[in-house]
């Protein structure tokens, strides 16, 4: 009979850090028109509650942040700045211009409803390689978006990335009926990614359902982005009641 080998994770715990995506929120308000929500008020109460970071996902077509939000946010913010997206032309122009803490390239497609799919890092070596030499050169942490694949973070490692971010949809999919083996991928890749001495940070899915379960088994995630589920959240508990619980789920042992 065959039985699932469990991955042991090394013992080994940080601090990690909620990075709220505000995307939600300006989806919101380009959804009437105008100002309301106040895309930078809400970034700010964010703060205010207890967020350790603020993340926005700029596309092309501007449907929900846009290049002008960037522009007005990253003077405002207190907490650590997070831009991802798709290394098109206007999007690094944009990274370089206003200089965040952290960058996260993400292949996204223009028409995408939402990141799918992590960067294959062998096969665009060349072109991940060079836009990261263009990003840590003026001084922004670089992270790139990749499956839960160890050659992806090996991958990562050459192209001259600071940290690989864990695409966690795959993950939150499979939790609810075997956690064990939804987390395997992603202790193996974690691993690897320690073991290269990249920073670890994780995003997509990720829930008050899910998202202790992920901390207590990869204790060494940097970051975890969270947008959907927290404005989804925050309808039924409010923002600062929802960032608070997220904040409590992410220290717990």
């Amino acid at each position: 009979m065959y039985f699932k080998r469990a991955v042991k994770a090394p013992r080994f715990r940080i601090m990690t850090r909620l990075s709220v995506n505000i995307n939600k929120i300006a989806l919101l308000r380009n959804a009437r028109g105008g100002a309301m929500p106040d895309v930078l008020k809400a970034a700010l109460d964010c703060e205010r509650f207890g967020a350790e970071g603020i993340t926005v996902h700029p596309r092309p077509d501007g449907r929900h942040i846009r290049f002008s939000d960037v522009r007005q946010l990253r003077p405002a913010l207190r907490t650590e700045f997070n831009i991802e997206g798709n290394p098109t032309g206007s999007f690094c122009a944009l990274v370089c211009e206003v200089v965040p803490d952290q960058v996260t390239l993400v292949p996204d497609a223009p028409d995408a409803l939402t990141s799918n799919a992590g960067w294959d890092t062998v096969r665009n070596y060349a072109f991940l390689s060079r836009v990261c030499e263009s990003f840590k050169s003026r001084g922004i942490r670089t992270s790139i978006f990749i499956d839960p694949d160890p050659e992806m973070a090996r991958g990562a490692k050459r192209c001259g990335a600071d940290r690989v971010e864990l695409y966690t949809a795959g993950y939150a999919a499979q939790y609810p009926t075997d956690p064990e083996e939804a987390i395997r991928p992603y202790v193996e890749t974690a691993i690897a990614a320690r073991e290269l001495g990249l920073g670890l940070n994780a995003g997509h899915d990720l829930s008050l359902e899910n998202l202790s379960y992920f901390i207590r088994r990869i204790g060494w995630t940097d970051e975890v982005s969270i947008g959907h589920a927290i404005i989804c959240d925050a309808l039924y508990m409010g923002l600062e009641t929802t960032i608070e619980k997220y904040l409590e789920a992410v220290n717990s042992l």
